[in-house]
């Protein structure tokens, strides 16, 4: 059954049909399809177009179709060109001629983008949770290793001294901050295009705060020609599910590291890897390398919708018909990583003595340098001085910090006997307790203020 050929003395194409016809894809729709069509019979009510008998009849219906669809009964037919179509279709089906009464007044323009802006919002809902799960496990792991040293990189070389703990936090607070970006695309998406027609309104008195009441909306789009051509709302959440594919991807090729014969801070649990067909001995961390590769994909869902649109005149064009598949694709990419990465991460084994070993000598550099300065020497200059310091030891042979006394004193007078204290590695830890610092203390406080944002406080 289509809703528009009357006008038409043939049918369309097949090949055009199949062109044109959304219901393989936008079906997931339904559920908002369904929201969006009893709260729109409660609107035609109460503006008078319909009775409550009609009322209740449509409503019962709407039962119905919404237990076929629950139980996976409902059966399509020749002519559901999209969700819309079929939903009434079958709706007349069941009760009759008043559902021919369920379009007044309302357009499928108007309808696609309140039923998407439905299910982009229930999904950002299912995002950040699922985002949540994740952050904890972190923040469980980094609590157990909030002092456990290990080798800061920077260009992935040794720089200064960090601990376990503060590394993992520093992929706790982009996915905290994906999670807030989950939660302002809901609230961005959360205005109501119901009620706009095709593109110039209602033509009766439609109560649309009422309509945005029911449906949960926050606001009422303000200008029907662009309430029905509005995707910002989606490539909001293509944005949010991009880069959090992107901090997926980072933390995924650390751990890939991290995890390999060259590191070997962490072992994945078994769960969490997988083997070779040829070689017995080895634990392959596809999960990762898949969040790694899959940053690729939410990339390009974001890319395409955004060339999409970029032509598009004002109002509807069936060019946003293909808003749905990147959407529906994106979140079921992070539905399918989002537990995996947060199941992998419950299991690491961390290994600490082998994260402490890993420090080089060199890597107290900054100290020495930071020794200086306390003593008064511009950081420019003392910079200078540990670093002949380095190359120094680099020419005996001999790490930084068994470099001799007459050596250091060669350098520069300020060097006495306490300039040991630079390679005290857990003093070194200490002193960087500013906030946001590596200190065991801030990694803590940061722990806890991370257990805040996700709690809401």
């Amino acid at each position: 059954m289509t809703l528009w050929g009357s006008r038409f003395t043939s049918p369309p194409d097949p090949r055009a049909a199949r062109l044109n016809d959304s219901l393989s894809f936008d079906r997931r729709l339904w559920r908002e399809d369904i929201d969006g069509s009893e709260a729109w019979v409660a609107a035609l009510e109460a503006a008078g177009l319909l009775d409550a008998a009609e009322r209740q009849l449509l409503m019962d219906g709407f039962t119905c179709v919404r237990r076929e669809f629950e139980l996976g009964q409902f059966i399509v037919r020749d002519g559901d060109e999209d969700i819309h179509t079929a939903v009434e279709r079958r709706l007349a089906e069941l009760v009759g001629e008043v559902a021919g009464k369920l379009h007044t007044g309302r357009s499928r323009n108007d309808q696609v983008a309140t039923d998407l802006r439905l299910w982009v919002m229930r999904a950002c809902d299912a995002t950040a949770d699922d985002l949540a799960g994740l952050v904890t496990a972190i923040l469980t792991l980094a609590d157990t290793h909030a002092a456990a040293p290990m080798p800061g990189y920077t260009h992935l070389r040794q720089a200064q001294p960090v601990t376990f703990g503060h590394w993992l936090m520093s992929h706790a607070w982009p996915l905290l901050r994906d999670r807030q970006r989950f939660t302002a695309v809901r609230r961005a998406t959360a205005v109501l295009p119901l009620g706009s027609g095709a593109l110039s309104g209602a033509p009766f008195p439609i109560d649309r705060r009422a309509l945005a009441t029911a449906l949960g909306f926050e606001e009422v789009a303000p200008n029907s020609i662009d309430a029905v051509g509005d995707r910002d709302f989606a490539c909001g959440f293509l944005y949010a599910a991009a880069l959090t594919g992107v901090h997926l991807s980072r933390l995924a090729e650390q751990l890939i590291l991290f995890s390999s014969e060259a590191f070997a801070f962490v072992e994945l649990g078994d769960a969490w890897a997988t083997g070779s067909s040829l070689m017995p001995q080895k634990r392959n961390p596809d999960p990762l390398e898949l969040a790694r590769g899959r940053a690729g994909t939410l990339i390009g869902r974001l890319a395409g919708l955004l060339s999409t649109l970029k032509g598009l005149p004002s109002a509807y064009d069936k060019d946003l018909q293909e808003d749905k598949k990147p959407v529906f694709e994106a979140r079921d990419t992070l539905a399918d990583l989002l537990p995996v990465v947060t199941g992998l991460v419950g299991s690491l084994r961390v290994d600490p003595a082998r994260l402490r070993n890993a420090i080089r000598p060199e890597i107290f550099a900054t100290e020495v340098a930071d020794y200086l300065v306390r003593k008064g020497i511009p950081f420019r200059a003392a910079h200078a001085l540990a670093g002949r310091a380095v190359r120094r030891a680099a020419e005996l042979e001999t790490r930084l910090a068994d470099l001799p006394p007459g050596e250091w004193s060669a350098l520069s007078d300020q060097f006495e006997a306490d300039v040991k204290s630079c390679f005290d590695l857990d003093a070194a830890l200490a002193r960087r307790a500013a906030e946001g610092g590596t200190a065991p203390v801030e990694v803590r406080r940061q722990i806890e203020s991370a257990r805040r944002a996700l709690a809401g406080e």
